[in-house]
């Protein structure tokens, strides 16, 4: 049963004739999961054969036939009780996504301290959080592996976002500083650094934007290759980190940007 009282539909791996896919027999857990990066990630594991537990403040967009789970990642009671849940349900944890996360923009003078605490408790504390519960259960796990969503503004300096830019930069510090503690538990910790990707928190800064079209072409123009990255883009890199594909990959930050990190290239 799920935490709403729901029984969730039959995994790929009980399907007569299913192949099995790579994450067969293992356990995820998605914080995020009910919308945007995290909700396509959420359908790439479970498409891949994974049981896949969904953590969102609100869990009524979780995919069907994962389990949805209510909390807020800045709840650490709630945070537990819910990897306890999922790990009850589905024998263990072998995978964690942190997708939770919120946005800010302005410079370093345009949000007051409130809006910094908010911020850093769902982007870094919340990582924070679900990790520490999860532990014990990965420590387990003869493949687990965390996988946090990071941004290319830990990497590159974009215009009225400091106070998201230092939130990631803390994300992928920290993603580094835990792929090296826990190497000895056999967890590989990586990130995934996504540049702007066309998810409705993106939709929603376009429809605000005096000029949305120009706006768009903007965002679209600051990358390489000359459009959004998608959400399916971002769900790809976090389930080839996820899986047994890159199990000697640890300490990793994967750019999904487009180019945006390090290409310079010729505008003609």
């Amino acid at each position: 049963m799920t935490a709403s009282g729901t029984t969730p539909t039959d995994e790929p791996g009980d399907r007569p004739g299913a192949p099995p896919g790579p994450f067969a027999g293992l356990s995820a857990i998605v914080t995020g999961g009910a919308s945007g990066i995290g909700r396509v990630t959420a359908e790439a594991l479970r498409a891949g054969g994974a049981r896949v537990a969904v953590l969102d403040r609100t869990a009524d967009g979780a995919p069907a036939g994962t389990l949805p789970l209510p909390g807020d990642v800045t709840d650490d009671a709630a945070v537990r009780a819910a990897v306890a849940t999922a790990a009850e349900a589905h024998g263990g944890i072998d995978i964690l996504v942190n997708c939770a996360g919120i946005g800010a923009r302005g410079t370093v003078a345009d949000n007051d301290d409130a809006e910094w605490r908010r911020v850093l408790d769902v982007n870094v504390l919340g990582i924070v959080r679900v990790t520490r519960a999860a532990l014990p259960h990965l420590r387990r796990s003869p493949a687990a592996s965390v996988v946090n969503i990071c941004s290319i503004a830990a990497t590159a300096g974009l215009p009225q976002r400091a106070l998201y830019s230092a939130s990631k930069g803390a994300v992928l510090s920290l993603t580094l500083a835990m792929a090296a503690d826990h190497l000895a538990d056999g967890i590989r910790v990586n990130c995934v650094n996504p540049g702007t990707v066309d998810t409705p928190w993106v939709g929603r800064l376009l429809a605000a934007a005096d000029d949305p079209a120009a706006e768009r072409a903007a965002l679209e123009a600051r990358q390489p290759h000359g459009r959004l990255v998608t959400a399916a883009e971002v769900a790809g890199a976090v389930c080839y980190l996820a899986g047994p594909a890159s199990a000697s990959t640890t300490g990793t930050a994967l750019a999904v940007d487009g180019g945006m990190q390090g290409l310079r290239p010729r505008r003609n």
